[in-house]
């Protein structure tokens, strides 16, 4: 049956600030689903508390609520928008489905007239509550692990008396894992069990007998009115169970799963989804398989909504999961709708994928000194990176090298373990680099067995990782100028980047690229991801690299096969920020969205590099061209040679992009907008300070640092507090207020072990100061300020922890032109073409500078959507030399303040200190919009501002 005609304005509610568990997928997964219901004319509102994000872009929706995510605010909306026919709750993850369930409760869908779509609330009551999930399990004959439920202490300790351990807690209805544990001793059990029923919202937890060693499988479903259902996606975590999946390694498709228990999963993941209730739209399913011949399946758990795996699923195979979902949910049937990709085949079919996808968790838990590194079943992952390739080998590379925590892959590159015992502790207890602790091992020559034996981790990855460590073996026994054209194909086949080739050499990375590109012609090609396997002509130009060897044609001429066709027009490379993490979080995605849209309202091609599954960016229609690649150099360098653009824009993806800037220029490459020279005087605290010096802007006392011995002395001149920091970090790394020598010397000396060859700025500490920042458009010669905002937290919070009000709520006349001058002075004598973020100390009604970022800042699009102006789009024309400043009619609206509020994630690390200083330790963002500053939220945030910091 084709669409409803009785749906004319439907409510779509977000997920809110990234947390951990639930993070910028449902950013993706809401922007596809709003654009889906325009297309189809229907009035859209949304209601999302993150100012962060494309989806609450005042473009994305009909209407955008940025309020807290509570039943009051629905009933304000409702009341507001009678004309509101459905609610579409699957699109905003874990955090929209509660609301959803706790409006249904107090009978407000029904007092307004509000149909559910998309789900419905028996099917998210019975997943959500795991005694029911567990009985309906065992009467469709679906196979559980031992399982019983408790609503308090008692029951709990008889149910673990029962079953005896290892044991698995799980809290119900809750994200991320969060409660969940893994009780290996009886005397852990009393505490774990205490807190699994203290998160839980309804006080209860499920206890299963732990299946430890077991495979875990991921199937992403479709199903229509019609009771059709497709499978798009099946994943396998290359981690065996005990892992929350948001923290395993995946891989697509599923690897090593014989066909018959395939065919068998995909029937009860079919069986399962018809069986929670009768309703359209998407769904994800997982189970544990036993590691032996067989193959036993039980199923561990069923989300009825959008998923994390669900936006990877999307990318990976290039369907809009999110999209077909919400079409499917306003009354579409999968034949009636045409295949994204194709546009010439119908949404009723399932994905070939002719290439591997893996995908590769990044953690900061840098982030929380003392936390608990261990993986267990409450994630802790704060983003994530995939790797697309021809073979395994290759996407996991490709993988590693995306994480940006500075290894260039799987091992060659020195950076490797070597000692035995630790190897063993670290393949034992799973941390965040057992992905390349297994290759350690393998070098030292444990067994596979053993590895096998204490990771559970399926022999035939571990097979894949020996013929990576045999390879580079054989590399090394040659010089780069004996090494044969197979073996450099053989290697950059299976992944590894010319600098670990370089290294297994002993040469240099320019010299092995040299060699490979110019001698023995051996290049990327460029492969569509088409959903179909190249059986279809694709439409949508989305690519990944890899390596072919030539073909020869009949008349001895010889080519490779490039699926990435150069146009004659003029083209602007956007490059992304990779995964999120703390510091550089889905702020940067919104940034070069409105860089891309506008470079295209420019008349440009436009070409997106990003490696980040979970975002708006890397959808497959935001970009005219989009290279799902590494953020690293030798991926970005091919893709330029391969396209020839008129330059690349560095200034929206954070500090990744930013950190590629000085090899663009040195490459002769055109950096748009602020040029590498001024990008790095404002990194290069020296030539920084003189500047300010020569234009008369006071800055704190400062000095630079290389030893302890060189800081100590230092701390002499400058006087005790100092705030020590390294150069060229991002979110406030290693930042530290010190108060005397003892504290100075420890910081300093961790600081150098853990950073090498940094130079070290110790500032004289301004106690006490009030903390402002200010973003600008410069276009070389006019400044213009979007926005000034005054932190409520005193200076020494990190401006990512703090609340900040916009427009400031204390600061005189006086300190506000100080600002505005000091700005503009900046601004011009870095000769910034694009944006700018300036960060202020002032103490005594004297303006001091911290910092200068001449790029996009965290602060942008919060400043876009309070004035409601599309700030990145017209600083992204200044850029391209499109427009200049006084080409715009500025018109920001704000009635009252806009606060931006920190979210934490601290529950997922309770042993953590939870203070606040220099260091960012923030997740995501809410906005608050008050009318003035006698509303209670500002004043219970005025008056807690000095509980956090820390010395």
């Amino acid at each position: 049956m084709p669409k409803r005609k009785d749906l004319k304005s439907i409510l779509l509610i977000g997920s809110g600030p990234i947390v951990i568990g639930q993070a910028c997928e449902f950013d993706y997964a809401g922007s596809q689903s709003l654009r889906s219901l325009r297309e189809d004319g229907i009035e859209t509102i949304l209601i999302n508390s993150n100012p962060a994000t494309i989806m609450t872009d005042p473009s994305m929706a009909d209407h955008v609520y940025l309020k807290p995510l509570t039943t009051k605010s629905i009933i304000e909306i409702l009341k507001e928008h009678p004309q509101i026919d459905a609610v579409l709750p699957t699109m905003g993850g874990q955090t929209a489905l509660n609301l959803c369930i706790e409006a249904d409760e107090k009978g407000i869908w029904k007092d307004f007239g509000v149909d559910l779509i998309g789900v419905d609330i028996d099917a998210i009551n019975i997943t959500e509550d795991r005694e029911q999930f567990r009985e309906l399990m065992l009467k469709i004959g679906v196979g559980m692990a031992p399982q019983a439920t408790a609503t308090s202490f008692l029951k709990g300790k008889e149910i673990a008396q029962e079953f005896g351990f290892p044991l698995v807690i799980r809290a119900s209805y809750t994200l991320g894992g969060a409660g969940a544990a893994i009780v290996y001793k009886p005397e852990d059990f009393d505490e774990l069990l205490s807190r699994g029923l203290e998160i839980s919202p309804i006080h209860e937890v499920m206890i299963d007998k732990a299946l430890m060693g077991w495979k875990e499988y991921e199937l992403e479903l479709l199903r229509d009115n019609n009771d059709n259902v497709v499978i798009i996606c099946a994943i396998e975590n290359m981690d065996p169970m005990g892992i929350h999946t948001g923290d395993s390694i995946t891989v697509a498709p599923a690897m090593t799963l014989s066909d018959r228990t395939y065919q068998k999963m995909r029937d009860m993941a079919i069986h399962m989804m018809r069986s929670i209730g009768d309703f359209a739209g998407g769904c994800n399913v997982q189970f544990a398989v036993s590691p032996d011949d067989e193959e036993e399946i039980i199923a561990i758990e069923i989300n009825p909504r959008v998923s994390r795996s669900s936006a990877l699923a999307s990318k990976a195979t290039g369907y809009p999961i999110a999209k077909i979902a919400t079409k499917l949910a306003i009354g579409y049937r999968l034949d009636e709708l045409e295949n994204q990709i194709t546009k010439s085949t119908s949404a009723l079919f399932e994905p070939t994928l002719d290439y591997v996808i893996v995908k590769i968790p990044r953690w900061n838990f840098d982030k929380f000194e003392g936390s608990d590194r261990t993986l267990g079943l409450q994630m802790k992952s704060v983003g994530e990176v995939m790797g697309i390739g021809r073979s395994f080998q290759e996407a996991l590379h490709k993988a590693t090298q995306s994480l940006e925590i500075k290894r260039n892959g799987l091992g060659a590159d020195g950076k490797g373990y070597s000692n035995y015992d630790q190897i063993i502790q670290k393949l034992t207890i799973p941390s965040w680099d057992r992905v390349f602790v297994i290759y350690d091992a393998i070098q030292l020559g444990i067994p596979l067995s053993r590895i096998h034996e204490i990771t559970k981790i399926d022999m035939w990855f571990l097979k894949q990782y020996e013929e990576l460590h045999l390879l580079e073996k054989e590399i090394s026994t040659y010089t780069i100028a004996t090494l044969t054209k197979d073996l450099m194909l053989e290697a950059k086949q299976k992944g590894f980047a010319d600098r670990q080739i370089a290294h297994m050499l002993d040469c240099y990375e320019s010299e092995v690229h040299k060699k490979r590109t110019e001698e023995m012609n051996i290049n990327r090609v460029y492969k569509l991801v088409d959903t179909c396997a190249a059986e279809f002509k694709a439409m949508t130009p989305y690519y990944y690299s890899t390596f072919e060897a030539e073909i020869e044609k009949p008349d001895g001429t010889r080519y490779v096969e490039n699926d990435s066709i150069v146009t004659d027009r003029k083209k602007i490379v956007v490059l992304g920020s990779g995964p999120n993490r703390i510091g550089q979080g889905i702020e940067f995605d919104y940034c070069c969205v409105h860089g891309v849209l506008a470079a295209a309202e420019c008349g440009y091609e436009t070409i997106m590099i990003n490696c980040n599954p979970e975002t708006v960016s890397t959808d497959f229609d935001t970009a005219d061209k989009l290279y799902f690649e590494p953020v690293f150099w030798e991926h970005i360098y091919d893709i330029i040679r391969h396209e020839k653009p008129e330059g690349v824009i560095v200034q929206l993806g954070g500090q990744t992009a930013l950190k590629l800037a000085e090899k663009l220029s040195k490459y002769g490459i055109k950096i748009i907008g602020t040029s590498f020279e001024a990008l790095d005087l404002a990194e290069d605290r020296g030539s920084f300070s003189e500047m300010l010096k020569q234009n008369d802007i006071p800055f704190p006392q400062y000095g630079i640092a290389e030893t302890a011995d060189e800081a100590l002395t230092l701390a002499d001149e400058l006087d005790f507090p100092l705030l020590v920091r390294p150069s060229y970090v991002l979110g406030g790394q290693g930042m530290k207020i010190v108060i005397n020598k003892e504290e100075l010397e420890s910081h300093v000396v961790d600081l150098l072990r853990k950073i090498p060859n940094n130079k070290l700025l110790l500032d004289h500490y301004l106690d006490g100061a009030i903390e402002a920042e200010a973003d600008a458009i410069c276009d070389g010669e006019d400044v213009y300020i979007i926005g000034i905002m005054e932190h409520i937290e005193p200076c020494g919070i990190h401006s990512g922890d703090s609340n900040a009000t916009l427009p400031p709520f204390n600061l005189g006349e006086f300190v506000m032109q100080q600002i505005k001058d000091h700005t503009k002075k900046i601004a011009l004598a870095l000769n910034t073409v694009g944006l700018i973020n300036i960060q202020f100390a002032i103490k005594d009604d004297m303006v001091y500078i911290i910092e200068a970022n001449p790029r996009a800042s965290r602060t942008v699009p919060f400043i876009a959507k309070a004035y409601k102006e599309p700030y990145v789009n017209y600083a992204t024309k200044v850029m391209l030399g499109d427009k200049k400043v006084k080409d715009f009619d500025f018109k920001p609206e704000l009635k009252g303040f806009a606060i931006k509020q920190p979210v934490f994630s601290f529950n997922k690390f309770p042993n953590v200190n939870k203070n606040l200083g220099p260091e960012m330790k923030s997740t995501g963002e809410s906005i608050l919009f008050i009318d003035s500053l006698k509303d209670d939220d500002f004043y219970n945030l005025y008056a807690r501002r000095k509980m956090y910091l820390s010395k």
